[in-house]
């Protein structure tokens, strides 16, 4: 081989490396902008059917609106007052010998609840007497002396003067034997008064005086206080603008009341309206008013602070809804209908009075139609929805409450 021939060998294998390098670059773009092609015409495909598809409905929880009667009340916040409280005090003076009552027992009208040592009013008592007897033998003697003068007048072996000495002293003798009744009425009655009893049925209080102490009579704080506590009463009152519609109520008849638990649902006790204070107070501006209640269940005490309702009336024929159902917007009050296409609007309207998770709707619903109560805040005037009853709903969701 020649030295020219070996030059142009060494100078063409360069440039066949080179057009090599350049095919296959021009492979790889080729390639790459095929499958950028086909990615781009998939994701156009996808968005294509995704704008295709409706959107998802929104869950939401409904509720029908309701014609019915709707009982219209009176709020208030009372006090539960016994009907009757008394302090036992002693009315005599002496050493307490025994209090047989437990503290905070209840007890019947005549127990006995604590007794003085009778035994001082006991011999008074005895000395009453013996003086009474004394003065009885004494009369007896009187009278026969008496007498026995009479006779001697009308014989005239008697002065008239003497006689009538000796009527003085029947006379005398006869008081002084009253005078004894009435000491023995009041000695019986002090060594009475060493037995302490119940004046009322009721509950007792803790008491303030053990056995062994001595007691003056009417001294405070006493031994006990009992207070009654079936029937109780309820004190409470209302705004004074409400005084001309109790006082019709309260004049066609009796007017329930009940009194109700802090979450002013659960009632505690049924009773009716007593009485209505005859003045209203000027400083609060309102009307007292006063409630009894039976109480055998004791569920209501003295002292407790209770939250009353009073019955005044019934709004006949209302439309009700669930107040979830009512929302508060920038223009006012309105609820969510959702209408036999599934779809949500939005319709403003005007309510009545509200209670026990009820409220009434005087303006844009009728009955029967089915307004949203849970979900609301997740959907839009026009929104399709999900629409399941407030009863299924919550049994769904006991359902999976015991699942879990």
């Amino acid at each position: 081989m020649s030295i020219s021939s070996t030059r142009q060998a060494t100078h063409s294998r360069p440039k066949r490396s080179r057009s090599i390098v350049l095919l296959a670059i021009l492979i790889l773009l080729g390639g790459g902008y095929g499958l950028w092609r086909n990615h781009s015409a998939q994701a156009k495909a996808a968005a294509t059917a995704a704008a295709a598809q409706p959107a998802p409905k929104v869950p939401v929880t409904v509720a029908t609106v309701q014609k019915t009667d709707f009982p219209l009340y009176l709020y208030g916040l009372g006090t539960v007052t016994p009907l009757n409280s008394v302090s036992i005090s002693s009315r005599v003076a002496g050493v307490v010998d025994q209090v047989p009552v437990e503290q905070g027992q209840m007890v019947k009208q005549g127990d006995l609840l604590a007794e003085i040592d009778p035994r001082p009013y006991q011999a008074v008592l005895d000395q009453a007497k013996a003086k009474q007897a004394e003065d009885e033998a004494t009369l007896a003697n009187a009278e026969v002396v008496l007498k026995r003068l009479s006779t001697l007048l009308q014989k005239t072996f008697e002065t008239q003067q003497d006689v009538d000495n000796q009527q003085a002293v029947v006379n005398t003798t006869a008081a002084s034997i009253e005078g004894d009744k009435a000491a023995i009425e009041a000695a019986q009655l002090n060594l009475d008064f060493t037995r302490i009893t119940a004046p009322l049925a009721g509950k007792t209080s803790f008491r303030t005086i053990d056995p062994g102490n001595i007691v003056q009579a009417g001294q405070t704080p006493g031994l006990f206080t009992v207070v009654q506590l079936q029937p109780i009463y309820v004190s409470f009152t209302q705004p004074q603008d409400e005084v001309t519609t109790i006082n019709k109520v309260f004049a066609a008849g009796p007017v329930a009341i009940d009194t109700l638990g802090a979450d002013l649902k659960t009632v505690l006790a049924s009773g009716k309206l007593e009485a209505v204070q005859n003045q209203v107070d000027q400083a609060s501006g309102t009307i007292s008013l006063k409630a009894t209640f039976a109480n055998q269940d004791n569920a209501l005490w003295p002292g407790l602070s209770v939250n009353t309702r009073i019955r005044i009336g019934t709004m006949a024929g209302a439309l009700v809804v669930p107040d979830e159902a009512v929302q508060h917007g920038p223009d006012g009050l309105f609820a969510y209908v959702v209408g036999d296409d599934g779809k949500v609007h939005r319709q403003t309207v005007k309510t009545g009075p509200s209670d026990g998770g009820e409220t009434v709707v005087t303006d844009g619903l009728s009955q029967g139609q089915r307004v949203v109560v849970a979900g609301q805040y997740r959907v839009v005037d026009g929104a399709s929805v999900d629409a399941a009853t407030a009863s299924a709903a919550g049994q769904t969701q006991g359902n999976a409450g015991g699942a879990s």
